[in-house]
């Protein structure tokens, strides 16, 4: 890529871009509901987007990626949710969300964080360290597509709930978000 790529915290001029880049990157994902910019702007307006990242190029919104908070039933703390990440279809295989993963991931250890779980493809997501995790299950996902990367030493064991916006679907607000 001969483009400038940055990749920064997501500022409040970027919100309109954001949900553009995540419609356009999930639109044609069979495996998508759909709701992607719905959870991402939920998850913004319970305050529980711990990182939210844009990746540009020549200063255009093209990436976008979010961590938030997760619960794990065994009571374990600090751990994060990984998604949604979204790449302008155009640009997708050029590294950008291989660098926003990986800066994503740079800053929660920043934060302390113990660990970052998610649901997605196999291929793409081990080589960043993730795997299956027989220890964590997320319900109604099968283990196949539920991996985790534990930091620090102990990995959990237990189901992991996503916060709740990832339930928003557009069709109105939720009943209350808990933070």
């Amino acid at each position: 890529m001969n483009r400038k790529l940055a990749i920064r915290c997501e500022a409040d001029a970027d919100i309109d871009a954001i949900r553009e880049v995540t419609v356009a990157a999930f639109k044609t994902l069979e495996i998508s509901g759909h709701t992607e910019q719905f959870v991402i702007a939920a998850l913004r307006a319970a305050r529980s987007l711990t990182i939210s990242l844009v990746a540009e190029v020549d200063g255009r919104v093209v990436g976008h990626i979010a961590f938030s908070p997760v619960s794990i039933s065994d009571g374990t703390g600090s751990w994060y949710g990984l998604g949604p990440v979204s790449v302008l279809p155009e640009y997708q295989r050029q590294g950008i969300g291989k660098a926003l993963i990986e800066e994503g991931l740079s800053r929660l250890k920043g934060l302390n964080a113990q660990g970052v779980c998610l649901v997605g493809h196999p291929a793409y997501y081990e080589k960043f360290g993730f795997r299956n995790v027989s220890e964590l299950v997320h319900e109604g996902v099968p283990q196949q597509f539920f991996f985790a990367l534990c930091f620090a030493g102990h990995m959990p064991r237990g189901s992991v709930s996503f916060h709740a916006a990832f339930k928003a679907d557009g069709g109105g607000p939720l009943a209350p978000i808990p933070e």
